[in-house]
């Protein structure tokens, strides 16, 4: 099992080697950069909608850990 980890990993390294040899370290690093900047864009989550938007779009609410109390800073009374 460890021999053919270490293959995987000459593989990529070499891979990588060549990339930065080819087209520079600078240039490789930004396509990569680059590469997982797009791909956490393609991820859309739900979970980060408010709850009017969830409304919006037709999903359940979440319902409020803290329920219906809101600190309100105007209801300070000093």
């Amino acid at each position: 099992m460890r021999e053919s980890q270490f293959m995987v990993a000459d593989t990529l390294s070499a891979a990588v080697h060549e990339l930065c040899r080819e087209h520079g370290v600078w240039k490789t690093a930004g396509a990569l950069l680059l590469a997982a900047w797009r791909r956490r864009q393609e991820v859309n989550r739900i979970s980060d909608l408010s709850n009017r938007l969830r409304r919006d779009v037709g999903f359940p609410e979440l319902e409020d850990d803290r329920g219906n109390v809101r600190f309100i800073l105007w209801d300070l009374r000093l």
